[in-house]
């Protein structure tokens, strides 16, 4: 109730209130659903009403999977909360022979993902090279569809031996990832996927992967921390890969230099700055090697992201009955738990919800509840800005934010500040600040699951800009707005959390006089559109 609260007050305000600010050195209160604005000494001070639902914003919240050829994509734009995709990559589609060059994988990632950046879709590829093993039930080759980007069965390149597993678990495989020539052969790989991936702006991060049943880094595993899925006892080149961890730790790090690479276990690669991708959130045997071990790694979270899936197919989730996201989110405990592991781990994204009805409104609500924890979440708290500047001159903008989230936003995109035509709502004149650094909007810490608060409060970010308008405009009043950029094509993308915005993804705050004075600097005559609802947002992919 609290949302439909806080909406209808502010409408009621609005027709209640006055909706302008006299400058005459006092402070006038113009109230309604663009916030509260007040006036005092030339400076024009917005505190918008925070958008209190969830809402899509670009690389956070709900992340979606399809299997190519078996599932169905769905038909609504682009997904209920959806702003990223999981991206299984078969090794021997993007390389089938060694000799191979990177143009094979940016002609295969190109195939896969077509048009991701008109629905404002990143992409979270994960390499892999074999679906299920054999010996766990999996198959070698394609057996649900005749599709040929199908996940299912085994994905070696052509030229590579395959792997020969003895039934004694004493002795070690031969072929596969135990040839001698795999660590070279898979290092080579990674320098392409870098060439590939670290500057296209479709990536939000990369997930190592290729080591594994669907890349998860077990079967067989990285290291020998923990006992092997197969058999009780771990034995070199068969339950693990000797040398695997240095080779790819060092490979992925100096393959991506600018997107964010994420390992299965947080007890592994602890020599690297990695984020973590973790495919068993909330259950129960997974507390120990999932839950506990990330929170013992510290604050990498800061700058590496968490994600990960909820996964009911095994487990105290599937023992309690749960055959779908619905079920474990439809539990006050197990919702519960999920929200907790969020807020304490600093979640990001997680998957699991490719097949769950969000038509369903009891699943819509308690969807909304996760959304709304997962990643960040920028609640501005004040814009201030002249009633009145001129060409040529500068003029002071300050702009508060609070991460009220559950983890930064990891790339620092450009933030905007434009006017836009008063009737029309176009853009007229724009600029971005520099030394602005969003991925420094730190959410709080320390998670008091009793009292559902941060201990460590989130901090207020303070932007101050001296802006110069090097464009002859009329002279007359127009709108201020804020927005973030996506640097791929310089389009507003990334949303605030407040009530004042416009589709296209500006957050218009008040009015201002270009060589005119305004009798009004609240845009209480103004309607605004819906976040949630607003289906225009892209990037461009050149």
């Amino acid at each position: 109730m609290k949302t439909t609260l806080q909406t209808g007050l502010g409408l009621l305000l609005a027709l209640l209130a006055a909706g302008c600010a006299k400058d005459n050195g006092e402070h006038f209160p113009a109230t309604g659903s663009s916030g509260i604005t007040t006036v005092e000494n030339g400076v024009v001070k917005v505190v918008p009403y925070e958008y209190y639902q969830a809402f899509r914003n670009p690389m956070k919240g709900f992340r979606e999977f399809f299997g190519p050829g078996i599932d169905k994509k769905r038909d609504e734009y682009p997904y209920p909360y959806g702003s990223l995709i999981k991206e299984y990559m078969q090794w021997n589609m993007m390389e089938n022979v060694e000799s191979d060059g990177v143009d094979k994988v940016i002609a295969y990632s190109n195939h896969r993902w077509e048009g991701v950046e008109d629905i404002n879709v990143k992409v979270v590829p994960r390499p892999f090279i074999v679906w299920m093993e054999a010996y766990e039930g999996g198959v070698e080759k394609n057996t649900y569809t005749d599709n040929p980007d199908d996940l299912n069965g085994w994905h070696w390149p052509s030229d590579f031996p395959r792997e020969v597993r003895s039934d004694d678990d004493n002795t070690p495989s031969t072929g596969g990832y135990f040839d001698p020539t795999f660590q070279d052969r898979i290092k080579k790989l990674i320098v392409k996927l870098g060439e590939a991936w670290d500057n296209d702006p479709r990536v939000a991060y990369v997930e190592m992967g290729l080591i594994g049943e669907w890349g998860e880094h077990h079967d067989p595993n990285i290291t020998t921390y923990w006992q092997p899925h197969s058999q009780s006892f771990h034995v070199a080149n068969r339950t693990w890969i000797p040398g695997i961890e240095k080779v790819l730790g060092d490979a992925f790090k100096e393959a991506f230099k600018n997107k964010k690479v994420m390992i299965r276990y947080a007890y592994e690669f602890e020599d690297y700055d990695f984020g973590i991708y973790w495919d068993s959130w909330a259950i129960e045997e997974e507390e120990e090697r999932g839950y506990n071990a990330m929170m013992r790694r510290g604050d990498y979270w800061r700058t590496q992201p968490v994600g990960g899936e909820i996964t009911w197919g095994w487990g105290d989730l599937y023992n309690k009955g749960y055959r779908s996201m619905e079920d474990c989110l439809a539990n006050t405990e197990t919702r519960t738990k999920v929200i907790n592991q969020i807020r304490a781990l600093h979640g990001n994204h997680l998957g699991g919800v490719t097949w769950a009805n969000f038509q369903d409104p009891i699943f819509q609500i308690n969807a909304a509840l996760v959304q709304k924890v997962l990643g960040y979440r920028f609640v501005i708290k004040e814009f201030s800005y002249p009633t009145r500047i001129e060409k040529g001159k500068p003029f002071d903008i300050r702009l508060k934010v609070v991460n009220t989230g559950s983890s930064p936003f990891y790339y620092d995109w450009p933030v905007e500040i434009a006017l836009l035509n008063a009737s029309s709502h176009r853009k007229v004149w724009s600029t971005t600040l520099d030394d602005v650094h969003i991925s420094q909007w730190m959410p709080g810490d320390d998670w008091d699951a009793n009292n559902s608060v941060y201990r460590i409060p989130a901090q207020e970010n303070e932007v101050t800009a001296t802006l110069t308008l090097d464009k002859d405009l009329d002279p007359e009043k127009y709108i201020i707005s804020v927005a973030v950029l996506d640097p791929a094509g310089m389009l507003p993308s990334l949303r605030f959390a407040a009530m004042n915005y416009f589709n296209g993804g500006r957050h218009p705050m008040g009015y201002i006089g270009v060589g005119a004075d305004c009798d009004a600097y609240a845009l209480s005559d103004v309607k605004f559109d819906d976040i949630q609802s607003d289906k225009s947002l892209k990037y461009i992919v050149e």
